[in-house]
């Protein structure tokens, strides 16, 4: 299942490098304790934030619960908007939504597409976390001014 996941995202980057789409996405930033849950995708080899694209006719926060849903399990409480972002990286222009949630639960129930999930300390990030996913954790640990807009 794992070989079948990362032939079928290879394909969708051959895709996106042969149409140049416009994307939009959201990541969820899940903080209780001081730690920060984060996701690992059978077809990559980083963690990333917890998230995936919006879909046809679904709002913002529906993809938002969704994903949350479909990854982990999870049933998040009420969503605040940390930032917006422009990913340029593979070929298409993803524009990423981060909202940030201190109110879930989590059932256990994973999806097919994710390896494992796990908590680290916002401190204390494992080594191989996304650049992008790195950034978001470190500036919601520097409590800035948000929302913020920038390149993921």
């Amino acid at each position: 299942m794992k070989s079948l996941a990362r032939l079928l995202h290879n394909i969708e980057r051959l895709r996106w490098y042969v149409t140049k789409p416009i994307t939009i996405g959201v990541r969820l930033i899940l903080v209780k304790d001081q730690t920060v849950l984060l996701v690992k995708h059978t077809y990559q080899r980083h963690w990333y934030l917890p998230g995936g694209g919006v879909r046809k006719s679904e709002t913002l926060e529906e993809a938002a619960r969704r994903e949350a849903a479909e990854e982990f399990g999870g049933k998040l409480g009420r969503l605040c908007l940390f930032g917006v972002y422009t990913n340029l990286y593979e070929h298409k222009s993803d524009h990423v939504v981060v909202f940030s949630c201190d109110d879930f639960t989590l059932m256990g129930e994973k999806d097919y597409e994710i390896e494992c999930c796990s908590f680290f300390r916002l401190d204390d990030l494992p080594s191989g976390v996304s650049p992008g996913s790195t950034r978001r954790i470190r500036e919601y640990a520097s409590e800035n001014d948000l929302p913020l807009v920038g390149v993921w």
